[in-house]
């Protein structure tokens, strides 16, 4: 006989024939129910008598049974109260109709905090100037394509960085170092020939023999470029101006002691990267920012080394201006690969997960594909470390093939670790199935669901994009200041080396802690509403006997959380919110402790303030639990927030053995398929961009971990329908067996056999 798909049709004629076969089986199941009872009870109360339990009557009676002797049933031994067991009212027929509005004082306070950060922001944008942030500021204060304090820099929109605060001065365009060959006297021995073209020019990646300093070019003998190649403004020409160092004091050069290039390096001009002045190198811009290339750095560093004992100094900024290099360079890899792959592969695999035939291959398959990939990266990591050593010239240093080659071990040894730990778990991954096998049964009744998490990604777009501006212009309002930084003598006086930085007073600081808090509050709020929305939907499919005949519950859904629960939402969401800003305000404070340093005391309490920032993070787990399973009771039965806290918290303790468990592993198999998502995504992107881009990038970790991060975001995003299904359906299950017994029961017999499997 051929095969066929298994329709909805089969499953309702299935669900209806277990159903009449529960009916006709009665006196069974009741006998079944009340072990079942017993066995519950001997867990809360090991003293209780069999006559304390008269045999189980209608549902209702027994519900008002429960209710009666709850004082002593929802007690243990040791005294510890469980609350009271769930009465379903006379009326009930699924999730309340009759609602009202819950927690109308959180509402009307969120929509105040909008509010006011709407006037925060009018005011923002009103006195402050948002170009004098998007434009680089050179070293004397001026803003570079802008007419600023009367220093006109209109035409002098890039910044070529010159040290180690990232400031320079204002070019026209970033170096581009060509060559002119039929220039009689051409020499080309102080940079490193790139290519050589038909129209008699040479492209170099660097001349070490010319410096651009804070008072225009500087030159000695070898070098390759001419002295006019790049137009320098006419303020840093001036020499009245005591902030535009130059080279040449009159006295001796101070950037090439003895015309030496190897030892300018730690010369005073140049001050390994803290001076006044710097080589020049094949630069590309990055938001008007002049960045030497990674080929180019390397060119210098190999021609102004002395004995192959000096390195470069690697400090944060350098670190972090190489990073989003590379990220600029490959941003199509970055946010094409990871936007649209990560997209297509998360409706493929949610698509995937609603067919249950399918959903045993697909999680083994990924489980399987997951910890393949990641050893399959580890041996392309490793063959590309090798191919990389081998390369004569060699263009990439020992330093980033050795760290290729330990990220390469470190990816085998995680596959190895992740094999063995899923054949610990592989009893629990095939019981977690068949519990994400019922949310997928209700994803597929209600299709429109999976547009929550496109409607909650475009409402934090909106708010983030309205966020951004706002905190633009507010920073926009600081005030430029004036810094140094001496260098000790050599042969003269010490040289106080200036450059500008930005600082805010008291009302700018405070206005962008209470801004931090808004985006805390609302990306919450955004994201608790997403929840409450497919909770409700949820609860409406589990507690529909005839799903034949639904409603549409997304829309409804929908409906019922916007007009009567946002409240709710809001209240739950600034709980979270306010732990958030907590542990913000502690890595302020951790912050300002390691700038300290050095002191015995300042030690203790940067270990100290890491303890209290790993409680926060604990204690800001258990609000997100405890507020996710209040939304789903509110969904349920409309209670507030404290409310149906306080009812789920007691539910769930009641019956924590069955609902920690299967959360537990059905979770596991739910960041199984977000690491297959993102990981499959991180490869696609890593092999792209190592066959294109590689020789352009100074690494290639920070696009690849950038796509990862994308990826899982993406992942969360639509496998969080899933993660509040799951557990509404557990909450729905339990709730169901506390309000109902025999055939009243809304269970359907897979579920409930997969759990008592899982009790088992």
């Amino acid at each position: 006989m051929p095969l066929r798909a298994r329709t909805y049709e089969d499953e309702l004629e299935e669900f209806d024939r277990n159903r009449q076969q529960r009916q006709t089986r009665d006196g069974d199941y009741q006998r079944g129910s009340r072990q079942r009872q017993q066995r519950r009870v001997s867990e809360i109360d090991p003293d209780a008598d069999d006559e304390d339990y008269a045999p189980p009557r209608s549902s209702r009676q027994q519900s008002n049974k429960n209710a009666e002797s709850s004082s002593r049933r929802n007690k243990k031994p040791d005294g510890i109260y469980m609350g009271e067991k769930l009465v379903a009212p006379d009326d009930f027929n699924g999730p309340t109709h009759n609602r009202k509005c819950t927690d109308v004082f959180f509402s009307l306070l969120i929509l105040s905090m909008w509010i006011a950060l709407s006037f925060l922001g009018y005011y923002s944008i009103t006195n402050g100037n948002v170009a004098i942030l998007l434009n680089p500021m050179d070293f004397d204060g001026n803003i570079c394509g802008l007419d600023h304090n009367g220093v006109d820099m209109r035409n002098y929109s890039y910044l070529y960085t010159i040290n180690y605060w990232h400031t320079g001065i204002c070019l026209s365009e970033c170096p581009s170092l060509t060559v002119d060959n039929t220039t009689e006297d051409n020499n080309t021995s102080g940079g490193t020939i790139n290519t050589t073209n038909a129209l008699n020019t040479t492209t170099v990646l660097s001349d070490v023999h010319t410096l651009i300093t804070y008072g225009g070019i500087h030159q000695i003998e070898g070098a390759i470029l001419e002295p006019d190649f790049i137009e320098i403004p006419s303020f840093y020409l001036n020499t009245s101006n005591p902030d535009a160092l130059r080279c040449d004091d009159g006295n001796y050069d101070m950037c090439f002691t003895d015309g030496d290039v190897t030892q300018s390096w730690s010369s005073e001009g140049i001050n390994k990267g803290k001076g006044f002045a710097y080589y020049v190198g094949e630069s590309r811009p990055i938001l008007k920012y002049c960045t030497i290339t990674a080929s180019a750095s390397l060119s210098i560093e190999e021609q102004v080394k002395d004995n192959a004992t000096l390195t470069f100094v690697d400090t944060g900024i350098t670190l972090w201006k190489n990073i989003y290099s590379d990220i600029y360079t490959a941003r199509l890899y970055v946010f094409g690969v990871g936007f649209g792959v990560g997209i297509l592969i998360s409706f493929i695999y949610i698509i995937i997960l609603r067919l249950p035939c399918l959903l045993n291959i697909v999680v083994w398959g990924s489980v399987l594909a997951s910890i393949a990939l990641i050893a399959l990266g580890g041996v392309y990591a490793l063959q590309t470390a090798e191919v990389w050593e081998n390369e004569d010239p060699q263009h990439w240093s020992d330093t980033q093939i050795l760290l290729t080659r330990y990220f390469a071990y470190a990816l085998m040894g995680c596959s190895a670790i992740a094999f063995v730990i899923m054949i610990c778990l592989r009893r629990e991954i095939q019981l977690a199935i068949g519990c994400v096998k019922e949310t997928g049964k209700a994803v597929s009744r209600m299709p429109m669901i999976m547009a929550v998490p496109i409607m909650q990604g475009l409402a934090f777009v909106v708010f983030t994009l309205a966020f951004c501006i706002y905190g633009l212009h507010l920073a926009s309002l600081g005030e430029i200041r004036v810094n140094s930084f001496t260098i000790p003598p050599v042969f003269g006086d010490s040289i106080e080396i200036p450059y500008r930085t930005y600082h805010f007073d008291d009302f700018t600081t405070y206005a962008a802690w209470a801004m931090l808090f808004c985006f805390f509050w609302t990306a919450n709020f955004i994201i608790a509403a997403g929840d409450m929305i497919v909770a409700l939907a949820i609860a409406k499919w589990y507690f529909t006997r005839d799903k034949r005949k639904m409603t549409p519950a997304v829309a409804s859904s929908i409906g019922n959380v916007l007009f009567y629960h946002l409240g709710t939402v809001a209240f739950g969401s600034l709980v979270l919110a306010i732990v958030q800003f907590m542990r913000a305000i502690l890595a302020r404070i951790q912050n300002r402790a390691k700038k300290v340093g050095g002191k015995c005391g300042s030690q203790v309490a940067t270990v100290l303030l890491c303890c209290c920032q790993c409680c926060l993070w604990c204690f800001e787990k258990c609000i997100q639990f405890i507020n996710k399973n209040a939304y789903i009771q509110t969904a349920i039965f409309g209670k507030p927030f404290c409310a149906a806290a306080r009812d789920a918290f007691y539910l769930i303790l009641r019956n924590m053995g069955r609902i920690g468990a299967v959360s537990f592993v059905s979770g596991f198999v739910l960041v199984i398929g977000k690491l297959f998502i993102s990981v499959s995504t991180t490869t696609v992107a890593y092999y792209l961009m190592v066959e294109y881009i590689a020789d352009e990038l100074h690494s290639l970790a920070a696009p690849t971990v950038l796509v990862f991060l994308i990826a899982y975001f993406l992942a969360d995003m639509f496998l969080d329908v899933f993660e509040i299904g799951l557990s509404a359906i557990l909450q729905c299950f339990v709730a169901d067996e506390e309000m109902f017994d025999g055939a009243d029961c809304y269970a359907e017999g897979s579920l409930q056999n997969w759990i008592d499997k899982y009790q088992e």
